[in-house]
């Protein structure tokens, strides 16, 4: 099993979920963050003063999938949150051990 976590702009966040739910991706975390990359914030004028803001907000999205699934969710992550701009985002995957369902007890696979 994969963990695959992806960090991607907030208005693109329901194409994803639904391009993931297409790819039979059972369920998902998210989470409201804030970061910077390149894009290293921006400036915008308030009340007649330059403010420099350095932390954006950005969608951290968490799958847990069989390793077998991997590419095909990295694939539709990436293909649907891409705009070519700076700020798309990223993708991490990681090795996940064991998952247990609480209610069921089920381990593996099986508590996905």
């Amino acid at each position: 099993m994969k963990k695959i976590e992806a960090i991607i702009r907030p208005e693109k966040l329901n194409d994803v979920k639904i391009m993931l739910s297409n790819i039979d991706v059972q369920g998902m975390t998210v989470s409201n963050v804030m970061g910077f990359g390149k894009q290293k914030g921006y400036t915008q004028i308030y009340r007649g003063q330059e403010i420099e803001t350095k932390l954006l907000p950005k969608i951290k999205l968490e799958v847990v999938v069989p390793t077998e699934k991997v590419d095909m969710v990295i694939a539709a992550i990436a293909d649907t949150s891409k705009t070519g701009k700076f700020g798309d985002g990223k993708i991490f995957v990681y090795d996940v051990l064991d998952a247990i369902r609480i209610r069921t007890g089920e381990h593996g696979e099986n508590a996905l």
